[in-house]
This record gives C-alpha cells, structure tokens and sequence, in this order.
C-alpha cells in the first residue's frame, strides 16, 4: 500500500472514531457569531487587560474555521484555524471541554473543518486566542494537504485543483478578492454615469464584433449550428438603436485560438455603449475609469509589475504612426513621412495594403515596449470593420487601444453607425474570408437592418477584466487570475475505488445521511 494509501486508510478510520463519538463527519448548521477576520480587526489591537481577565468578562465568540495546525500537549493543545485568508488560534482544554470533546480534538487531522465556542485571551506569548469551551465537528477532510501544504507550488496542481490552491496559498485568495473589487468598482463607475447592466445571447447564428475563431455549437431542436460568443458587440449596438442609450454589460467570450500567458479561450470583457459621444469622448472617461479602478483595487494609482512601475494616474496618449515613430527598435528610426508612405510601409511588412503593413509594423515593434499605460488611436480602416471613419483622413478610422505591460488591456471606438458603409465594410470582410482568413466577420444583415432603423452617434469599448487584473496584481499569466484555467484532460483518477476498496466499515456512500 502506498504512503498516499495508507493516509487515506488512516482518515477513513479517523472519520469512524468521530462517529463513534457521537459527531456527523460532515455537520450541519454552524451559526457563527464572528469570521477570523472580523475577530482580528475588532480584537487584534487590543490587550490582555483590555480582553478581560477571566471568561466572564472577555468576549465570547463562536467561529468555525478549517485546522491548519495541532498542537497537543497533554491534556491540552493548540490548533490553528484558518477562514477567509486569516488565520487565528484556538486553546482546547480537557477540562473546558469535557472528555468527549477533547477526545474529538484529538481525533482532528489538519485540514478537517471545525466550530468552537468560547471566550477570547492573550497566551502567555501574547498570541489572541479562542479559549474553547465547545467543540463542533463539521467536515472531514480525506485527503491529505500537500507535504508543504504553506507553498504549494506545482503549476499543474494549482490550477487543476484550485480548490487545494486556495487553501494552500492565501494569498491566491486575495488575487481573485482584487478582481471582484475591480468588477465592482467598474460597476459602480459606469452606474454612477447613468449605465445599465444587461445581458445578451452567449449562443449566436452569428458571430462578430471581433476577429476571432468561434465555437460551434449545435441546437438539436431546431437543427441549427450555433456560435459561442466571441462578443457581444453588435447586440449591445442593437440596444442602443433601442432607446437604451447607456448599456454595458461584463460578459464571458469564448474564442477558439490557442494559450498563452495572456490568452486563454474562456475569458471576461467588460462591454460599454454610449451614445452621443465619440472616440475621444470615451478616452477622458477611460482615464478616469481606470485610475479609479487602480485606486480601488491597490489603494493607489501606481502598480508594479515584473518590476516596472506602472501609473494609472498619466495615461500617455499617441497616434499609431506617432508611437511607431518614438518606439522603433532598430537604427534607422522611421520619420511620420515615412509611415505615411504606403510604399514604405509595403517595403517592411508582408502585408497587402498599407494599412494592414502599418497595424503589422505596430503589433511587431512597438506594442511590447508599451510598458506604462497608453492610448494608442486612429487605426487603418482595414482592421476596424466596424469603426467610424476619420472625417479628414478615411483610411483611418476613430479607434483606440489601451496597452499596459505590453497588452492590449482596452479597444474602442467610434462606432460606425452607417448601415450602407457597414455593409461595405462587411463585404470587405467576406473578400478576406475568401482570401483565407478564417477570423474576417461575417455578413450580419439583421445587424444592418437595425442600423437601417437609425443608430444615435456613439462611442463603444471593451476591457478585458483577466489582463486588467494581472497588471493590478501583479500575476504574470492569465491563468493566475482566472479561477479555473483551460487545461489538458487529467488521466482518470482511482480515487472512488481507492474509497471503495478502503471503506468506511461497509458504509455506503449516502447510508445513514
């Protein structure tokens, strides 16, 4: 039998032990009067005076937690409980809680999920502490916490079982409380300005508003292949045709490409419409968006990351031909004439047209060196099919990107809002489909027949809330802030057999619950 065996076997015996006290190996209701952390705020600071002197006078709580320490020493111990990230220690008398309960407490295994009641003192090192004077079992943990249970480090483990993550690494915890506090902080900025919340189709006939490699699904009722989102664009424009005039929505798209560091193919977008502004409209409220969030999340607007400070509060703003200009790596430093000439532009890119050798001289010289927040706008119109064209210049249209870190963290734009350029635009697509690109949108004719019914002036944006929550920290790949990451399939775990052939006394799973 195998050392993870034989640990498994002496639990399963330990869970009987428990029973065989009287106590339900996975408990009921635990009406608790504190978190740990609550506890520590309130109490932390103060002293043993302050405490009380005897358990008539200190306060009493009731707070359960899952044992991470023990401690026995003789016909008492200590054990450590940890809830919410925060861990706080426990004293278990034999004489405070009777012999059942303290043959219970040394039945417990690290890991197992405990209540206590009892009143709050300072040990002799000063340590706050629950002095218990009831003991509650409530869940019984089979499997044993890895050897270093304080640093789990194997990348596979972690993202596989972020459930042992959690327990093991505190601090993963507060990476995904960040980024709740970011979703809310950008909730509540977009509400505060008059946004609301809505919801559209995750599974569309057709998919748009990004190039992308979709998911096809299929509905066997009414025999159709489905697309999973790749975003919801074109539906929130739908609703501002509508009358709804400030939407957004913070959706899940799903995109069939590959993995990365910055790319995983479920991922989070925060999706916002306004109407009666225009691409630099949204670029003064996306400062202030982001600068907000930063302070929100990190109390601050400077963040660091792979060692780079990085400001939220000086969002440094160039033209595309402007940043390929200050960016370029390389001894010949190309002037604007330069990435003005369509024929010098052709000369160093592959690309077919000068406007796409100019997005491709971007995305490969300068994009990585875009370390502090920037907003780099007017894009060629060939890879902006739904962006309004620049009155004075119509090979350009009126579209930014937000890059930090060397990401694109944000995209927007003026929305085009012409139903016969979009239908020129969309022809433009299906001509680069048939070149072979498989990420070119398609032909959306509902689409333009909503903006056939009149679409107000409009600015439109996405963020992405997986990178954004990198950059704010600290997390060097998507898949540390993205609780359950796309993985290769495991091989099949034994777990149920080893559980079957090791037992529980010839209980059967679900007897007796």
């Amino acid at each position: 039998m195998s050392l993870e065996d034989e640990l498994l076997k002496q639990r399963l015996c330990r869970t009987r032990e428990i029973e065989g006290l009287g106590y339900l190996p996975y408990g009921r209701r635990f009406d608790y009067t504190h978190t740990i952390p609550e506890i520590l705020a309130q109490f932390g600071a103060k002293t043993a005076e302050e405490l009380g002197p005897a358990a008539g006078n200190a306060p009493r709580v009731r707070v359960a937690g899952r044992v991470m320490t023990k401690r026995p020493m003789g016909k008492a111990g200590f054990a450590h409980l940890q809830q919410d990230g925060e861990r706080l220690q426990v004293y278990v008398k034999k004489d405070a809680v009777g012999d059942r309960g303290f043959q219970l407490f040394q039945a417990l295994d690290n890991g197992d999920i405990v209540g206590v009641e009892g009143y709050l003192f300072r040990t002799r090192t000063g340590e706050l502490s629950v002095h218990v004077e009831q003991l509650e079992f409530l869940s019984k943990m089979l499997l044993s916490l890895p050897e270093k249970w304080h640093g789990l480090e194997d990348v596979e483990t972690r993202y596989r079982q972020r459930y042992l993550d959690l327990i093991a690494n505190p601090e993963v915890r507060k990476v995904f409380v960040a980024r709740a506090g970011l979703i809310g902080s950008l909730r509540r900025q977009l509400e505060a300005r008059g946004f609301i919340e809505v919801e559209t189709p995750m599974m569309q006939p057709l998919y748009g508003g990004a190039a992308a490699k979709p998911f096809v699904t299929h509905h066997n009722t009414l025999d159709i292949d489905l697309y999973l989102r790749i975003a919801p664009e074109l539906y929130l424009k739908r609703l501002l045709v509508g009358g709804l005039e400030r939407v957004y929505e913070i959706n899940r798209n799903f995109r069939n490409e590959g993995l990365s560091k910055q790319h995983n193919p479920e991922f989070t977008m925060l999706e916002f419409y306004q109407a009666y502004t225009d691409y630099r409209g949204l670029m003064d409220s996306s400062a202030e968006l982001l600068r907000q969030a930063a302070i929100d999340v990190t109390g601050g607007t400077e963040v660091e990351y792979e060692g780079q400070r990085l400001d939220f509060a000086h969002i440094e703003r160039y033209s595309m031909r402007e940043a390929i200009v200050h960016f370029w790596e390389g001894p010949e430093r190309p002037t604007l004439e330069n990435v003005a000439d369509p024929d010098w532009l052709l000369e160093h890119s592959a690309k077919a047209s000068a406007g796409e050798a100019l997005a491709d001289l971007f995305e490969r010289m300068v994009e990585h060196q875009l370390i502090q927040p920037a907003m780099i706008y007017d894009h060629p119109v060939e890879t902006s099919p739904l962006s309004k064209n620049k009155p004075e210049d119509p090979a350009f249209v009126e579209r930014f990107e937000i890059i930090a870190a060397g990401m694109e963290i944000g995209n927007a734009y003026t929305e085009l809002n012409d139903p016969q350029e979009q239908r020129r635009r969309f022809e433009m697509q299906l001509a680069l489909r048939e070149r072979g690109d498989e990420e070119a949108h398609q032909m959306d004719e509902d689409y333009i027949r909503a903006l056939s019914y009149g679409m107000p002036p409009a600015g439109g944006e996405g963020i992405g809330i997986d990178r954004l929550t990198m950059i704010l920290t600290g997390s060097r790949t998507i898949r540390d802030v993205i609780l359950f990451p796309l993985l290769r399939p495991e091989g099949p775990l034994d777990l149920v057999e080893k559980l079957r052939e090791l037992g529980a006394g010839g209980r059967e799973p679900g007897a007796g619950d």
